[in-house]
């Protein structure tokens, strides 16, 4: 392909990214706050609500007008593949049970992927307006603004998030109580949204990392690069690199991650893990 057109479709999909993520944001807004009807999905701690799917239909609309032959996987609507190199990852409402609870710590998240890797990622938070865009090797930007990850040093001065979902496998549950056991004596205190929020405060560096043991390719891919394009890393807990495939299965696998800086990491391995 001819490096302009390469140029051009990049700034497309980049164009339709931002359009795409502010436009669900508002559509959120419109219901925030109100009286919320939900579904529960998979287990108590999975639900869907009307938000949900009304935002997923707005960003699959904008991005298949502009790229009707793109494949898209989003968590409400499935995976759409087109056989194409180029991949669309939408969690058209991330922190859903914040949100049916009127709680403000929830967003969009939207991550394009060529082949199996991440290149371009953004994730909104409506309530402030904040949008956090990522592209691969060019760095993150904050409502424009580029930044980088704020060193905290050690896990003893970090608050750090820990999040778990609903599972009734007693073995994972007493492994998650083991870590969550281990940051307590670790770290400085625990804070948890259960959400985008919490992976977008340790790109900032507001929390010195994160360990989230139930995440979806939707949950954590846009977020993993503007992570690491801060100038951070997103693992497996077992300290292997994530590798993302798209497959009928891909909307079900689990992937149990860790995020914060290089020497976080190795503390986190070293005393949590």
């Amino acid at each position: 392909m001819e490096v302009s057109k390469l140029v051009n479709i990049v700034l497309k999909m980049k164009e339709i990214l931002i359009k795409a993520l502010k436009a669900a944001g508002e559509e959120l807004l419109k219901h925030f706050g109100k009286q919320t009807d939900f579904k529960i999905k998979e287990s108590q701690s999975s639900i869907v609500t009307q938000a949900d799917l009304k935002s997923d239909s707005l960003i699959v609309s904008l991005i298949r007008e502009r790229f009707p032959l793109h494949n898209i996987i989003s968590e409400e609507s499935g995976f759409s593949n087109m056989k194409s190199r180029y991949t669309w990852v939408i969690d058209p409402l991330d922190g859903t049970s914040n949100f049916a609870s009127a709680i403000p710590w929830f967003g969009v998240l939207i991550a394009i992927f060529e082949d199996n890797i991440p290149v371009m990622g953004g994730a909104y938070l409506p309530v402030s307006g904040q949008m956090y865009i990522a592209e691969k090797d060019k760095g993150a930007v904050l409502n424009g603004n580029a930044f980088k990850m704020a060193k905290n040093g050690s896990l003893k001065n970090s608050l750090f998030s820990f999040n778990v979902d609903f599972t009734d496998n007693e073995k994972v549950l007493d492994d998650s109580i083991h870590i969550y056991k281990n940051l307590v004596k670790a770290t400085r205190n625990i804070r948890c949204t259960n959400s985008l929020v919490d992976f977008l405060y340790v790109a900032e560096g507001k929390f010195g990392g994160i360990i989230n043991l139930f995440t979806r390719i939707w949950d954590i891919s846009a977020l993993g690069l503007i992570i690491e394009e801060a100038g951070g890393l997103m693992q497996y807990v077992n300290g292997e690199k994530i590798i993302f495939r798209f497959d009928e299965k891909t909307p079900e696998t689990n992937y149990a991650v860790m995020a914060g800086s290089e020497e976080i990491i190795k503390e986190i391995r070293k005393r949590v893990l």
